[in-house]
């Protein structure tokens, strides 16, 4: 349950969002993980292009280790307890062949994925946590990332545990954030 306030009109999956750090290292059944990619899916996107693609590791497989190497050590200290890690990619292009050119949205578009992904994790009783703590250049090489996609970010999804569970430096800073004020978000007119 949230305690942060927002406009009654909001949808409240919106405001129960949050990224927290302590989680639980239970599993996620690959059906839920399946929903939580297919509603990233439906995002929308330029052209309909759909330029993201997911990379993944569950909590104890082949690549689950690998994948939290590629973390900084801050963000491995609390992603190491989550049940998946998802590393986010764009393709900076669209088309193919010779008719093949940059597609200025593809990060704005992998980002909508990202918000999608977040809320049906929420939906589902996850959390998602987003990172941009990454070992990009290792990440992109042991990832076998082509040249055309950008590494945009990781994410950690998991259940949420208790704060106890958190080093020492993190454990007053998981609590739910809040939000500026519209006035300083949205400007009508120009940028000033």
């Amino acid at each position: 349950m949230t305690t942060r306030q927002a406009n009654p009109r909001v949808q409240p999956l919106f405001v129960e969002r949050w990224s927290p750090r302590s989680f639980d290292e239970s599993a996620i059944p690959q059906e839920d993980l399946d929903v939580i990619f297919e509603a990233a899916g439906w995002a929308p996107s330029a052209f309909n292009i759909q330029p993201w693609k997911f990379l993944y590791a569950r909590r104890g497989d082949e690549n689950w280790d690998r994948f939290l190497s590629l973390l900084i050590d801050f963000n491995q200290s609390w992603a190491k307890n989550a049940s998946v890690l998802i590393f986010v990619t764009s393709d900076m292009h669209q088309g193919r062949g010779e008719e093949k050119s940059p597609n200025h949205s593809h990060s704005f578009d992998a980002g909508a994925a990202w918000a999608q992904l977040a809320l049906q994790a929420t939906a589902l009783g996850y959390h998602a946590h987003g990172m941009t703590g990454v070992h990009f250049d290792k990440a992109r090489e042991e990832l076998g990332i082509p040249d055309d996609y950008r590494l945009e970010a990781a994410i950690a999804i998991g259940t949420r545990d208790s704060v106890e569970k958190l080093p020492e430096g993190l454990r007053e800073k998981e609590v739910q954030s809040g939000r500026k004020p519209i006035s300083e978000i949205a400007v009508a007119g120009s940028f000033r």
